[in-house]
């Protein structure tokens, strides 16, 4: 009984459907022509929703005088047959339009034939970009859906939105998905996202072929697919990805329009899970309600997802609203279809007539506006301009809005959302694997090790995750935050292993950055990515300081070896040597008795010795603290950074295994090294630590500093090193950072931890000094010893009664005096040279008699030109006194 029932309910619903019409001699009958391919989910649900959309116009409009005679062919997903089915509508059939066909490869042809013939060619599903109402050939052409490039700015935002910076882009490889792509890509461009592959799969393709391309995209390193296909097809695709394990977590995928709006809640929604799709926003009405309500009664299988689902639909139903309308308008009459000439063939091409009031169809169709059932019907350019985008998460057989797009406000998780762009305004999907965690997060290596912590510190706690601190990797939290867009992450530790090594592990796709002290060198650029650098610059010298050599009483005697002191002292004395035997015929100085002449030898050897050395002295202490040049270990260390050090035998040696800073005051206060070529930071962690034991000498040499490593061409390079600028320059917020590297001025006042110059002090040569000062105040104390012996009988024989202070005096009155007591071969040198001059005849001062004796030897050598032998003394004291 109530099956009887519902087929009566149908059987009136049916009846009522149809207007009842008075027979009219001025009706007129117009042919439009309907190409679909009835097999398929859209041609057969355009073919229901066209009688529907034509049965409920002319029953509000049964005013009308024009009447749609609409004429179906099948096309069968044949491109031939498509066209073959136009020449037929318009050589044989005289219609005065043609709705369709469905896809964008069989509307290519006919679209031309439209143009030849002037007979509007109206599309609801071909939507490939390459077909453009626009163009002058396409002027017949118009699109009664959005076109595919409409969408490429919502699908590039919500890339940008979760931050992803490379995606992969899988389409068929027919016009429908190879159209789409030039204009995907340029707007992903625009918010600086790489496209690293596209895939391309055939239309034809079977189950393995599919599993095929997917084993290979599973290898690649990057997870995020964007996939523009026909539903047929991406069925298949996505049954095969959940197969090969691509629909678990750690991957997303996204879903254009086209394939948004079919999807089968029972056959392609399972295979789907964490999905997300694009699909042209419809608002909802009454006449739209009415409509599902209708559809729900009259479908064989009713899904109650009209609104979504069933947008071609709803395309073509309008569509035949507006050709209804538009042939009403411009007052068509069915004759006014011309023909040429006969043809017996039906498919000849030559043959076919002109409509002759096509162009006026054309222009009435083109300026029709309405309130249809997939919205405000109004064609731009000879298409429909969407005005809104929805986005959906697959869940279930269901699907939840988690936001919309426009073109004037971008992302908004409401429709009616004011509050602008901000990534957050999309509401949190579920992903694929059942999980809330975003896919693709960077896969971030830090390097584990046991020194020098305050840069990086790594801590594997054991419910296996990872903790993170320290100076680089604060740095790293302060540029996320500053950055435009959001940036998952995860910390995976590297163990065992150098930083070249960690850098590597980029380049081979094993890690998306790494963080923490990786300095910017030339040869790591060859492989990986450097942002600006964050952190001070320059490499310097690491010395001991030894205290107990600077208390040394003989540090004087160390920059030589024994044996080179005494071929020193043997040089000098036969220097010495070789100087007596030049003078001694021609300079009194080295003559008279033997003790006098020996001694002269011997003090001028040792005068040339210490000040000679003394001038050199500082130049070679240097070496107890360097070892080598630092010029040498910039050459050695300028293709790695870590330690470098040099010992004292002058061998140069780099050793890249010192992590911990107690390894640097191992090798440095043991000896085996002398100095440590290394980055100022890691100096100065290391003073902060050693104070006064040591300090940074030496020239600085400039580097790059420490900076964050990427893949080589990574589109987040730009951005974070232009967070890094903005994190810098924010001179509170670096202070707060800083303080991880801690307190490194606790050492102030203990001793000082930099050394601008290698000089030592005046107490390192106090024994060169005392032994010097020893040999003046001997030879003084001699001196004065025989000089008072000498006058002491002539002073007491004149008063002895006088006083100690009358003595004294009288005494430096007779030092003041000419000593005339002149051994015998001076006085005979002094005669034969000055034959009239005589202390007791001349009455000038024995200062002035020596002066003017010094003169006059000197104006005869200059008046007389001189004797060989004077010429020699000249010649030999000139040498002497510079020495």
């Amino acid at each position: 009984m109530a099956s009887q029932n519902q087929y009566l309910h149908l059987l009136i619903l049916v009846i009522f459907s149809f207007p009842m019409l008075e027979p009219s001699e001025s009706m007129e009958i117009v042919k439009v022509g309907v190409i679909l391919d009835m097999k398929s989910t859209v041609g057969s649900m355009a073919n229901r929703t066209i009688s529907m959309a034509l049965s409920d116009f002319y029953s509000r409009n049964s005013h009308y005088r024009t009447r749609l005679n609409l004429l179906t062919r099948d096309s069968q997903n044949d491109v031939v047959l498509a066209a073959f089915s136009a020449i037929d509508l318009m050589k044989n059939e005289k219609a005065h339009a043609i709705i369709g066909p469905q896809r964008s490869s069989e509307a290519k042809f006919v679209i031309n034939l439209g143009e030849k013939a002037k007979v509007p060619i109206i599309s609801f599903s071909a939507t490939s970009p390459s077909l453009s109402p626009t163009e002058h050939e396409n002027k017949f052409f118009v699109r009664s859906a959005y076109d595919d490039s409409s969408q490429v700015k919502a699908l590039a935002s919500i890339v940008k939105a979760y931050g992803w910076r490379e995606i992969i882009l899988i389409y068929e490889d027919t016009d429908y998905g190879s159209g789409l792509i030039p204009y995907l890509i340029d707007a992903l461009q625009e918010f600086d996202t790489r496209v690293r592959y596209r895939s391309v799969v055939s239309s034809n393709a079977n189950d393995n072929e599919i599993l095929m391309e997917l084993e290979k995209l599973k290898k690649n390193p990057t997870t995020i697919f964007l996939v523009h296909m026909t539903a047929p097809l991406s069925s298949k695709l996505f049954k095969q990805a959940k197969i090969a394990g691509m629909m678990s977590e750690g991957y997303a995928w996204i879903a254009t329009q086209g394939l948004s709006t079919l999807l089968d809640p029972v056959s392609d929604m399972e295979s789907m899970q964490g999905v997300l799709g694009l699909r042209p926003y419809i608002p909802n009405s009454k006449k739209l309600e009415h409509f599902k309500l209708r559809w729900i009664k009259s479908a064989d299988k009713p899904d109650g997802s009209a609104g979504g689902s069933n947008l071609f639909g709803l395309w073509a139903y309008d569509t035949v609203w507006a050709i209804a309308m538009a042939v009403e308008r411009a007052g068509i009459e069915n004759s006014s279809f011309l023909k040429p000439n006969t043809s017996k063939s039906r498919v000849d091409i030559a043959a076919l007539g002109t409509f002759e009031m096509g162009a006026k169809l054309l222009d009435t169709l083109i300026n029709t506006t309405f309130e249809g059932l997939s919205g405000n019907f109004h064609l731009v350019n000879g298409q429909l301009e969407p005005s809104a985008f929805e986005i959906f998460n697959v869940i279930g057989t269901s699907e939840r809005v988690i936001g919309y797009w426009t073109k004037e406000k971008g992302l908004l998780s409401e429709l009616n959302d004011n509050n602008g762009r901000a990534t957050n305004n999309l509401k949190n999907p579920i992903w694929p694997g059942n999980t809330i965690d975003q896919p693709r997060k960077l896969k971030i290596g830090v390097p584990v090790r046991e020194g020098f912590t305050e840069f990086i510190k790594v801590v594997e706690n054991k419910n296996k995750t990872t903790q993170v601190s320290g100076f680089c990797y604060d740095m790293f939290h302060a540029v996320l935050q500053v950055l435009e867009f959001p940036l998952p992450y995860e910390f995976v530790p590297f163990h065992d292993g150098s930083f070249d090594e960690l850098l590597h592990k980029i380049e081979k796709q094993e890690f998306d950055t790494a963080v923490g002290d990786t300095t910017i060198v030339a040869n790591r650029s060859t492989f990986v990515d450097f942002t600006l650098p964050y952190s001070e610059s320059g490499v310097s010298m690491l010395v001991l300081v030894k205290d107990d050599e600077r208390k040394n009483f003989w540090i004087f005697l160390k920059p030589l070896s024994w044996d080179l002191w005494l071929t020193t002292g043997a040089a000098f004395i036969f220097t010495g040597l070789v100087v007596w035997v030049l003078e001694h015929r021609i300079n009194t100085e080295f003559r008279g008795p033997p003790q006098h002449q020996i001694g002269t030898i011997f003090w001028f050897s040792f005068s040339t010795l210490v000040f000679a050395h003394s001038n050199a002295l500082g130049a070679l202490m240097p070496l107890e603290h360097t070892g080598e040049s630092s010029e040498q270990l910039v050459k050695v260390c300028a293709h790695h950074m870590g330690f470098c050090g040099a010992n004292l035998d002058t061998k140069l040696h780099r050793k890249l295994d010192f992590n911990v800073d107690k390894d640097y005051h191992d090798a440095l206060s043991n000896g085996e090294v002398a100095a440590i070529f290394d980055e100022i930071p890691y100096i100065k962690i290391f003073l902060a630590s050693y104070c006064s034991r040591y300090m940074m000498v030496g020239p600085t040499y400039r580097t790059d500093g420490f900076g964050f490593a990427f893949p080589l061409g990574s589109p987040l390079v730009p951005y974070i090193s232009r967070a890094i600028l903005k994190v810098t320059e924010d001179k509170e917020k670096m202070e707060n950072i800083e303080k991880a590297l801690g307190n490194q001025a606790t050492c102030e006042g203990q001793g000082p931890t930099t050394l601008s110059s290698d000089s030592l002090s005046v107490y390192s040569f106090g024994g060169l000094f005392i032994i010097a000062g020893i040999a003046s105040m001997s030879s003084l104390l001699i001196y004065v010893f025989n000089f008072v012996c000498f006058h002491r009988p002539e002073l007491n024989n004149h008063d002895p009664e006088r006083s100690f202070w009358s003595k004294i005096i009288d005494l430096m009155k007779h030092f003041d005096q000419r000593d005339p007591s002149l051994h015998p071969f001076m006085k005979r040198s002094e005669s034969r040279v000055h034959p009239e001059a005589s202390p007791e005849g001349n009455d000038a001062s024995p200062d002035t008699d020596d002066m003017q004796n010094h003169s006059r030897d000197s104006n005869e050598g200059a008046d007389t030109g001189g004797s060989d032998e004077d010429e020699a003394h000249s010649s030999v004291g000139s040498i002497y006194r510079r020495t």
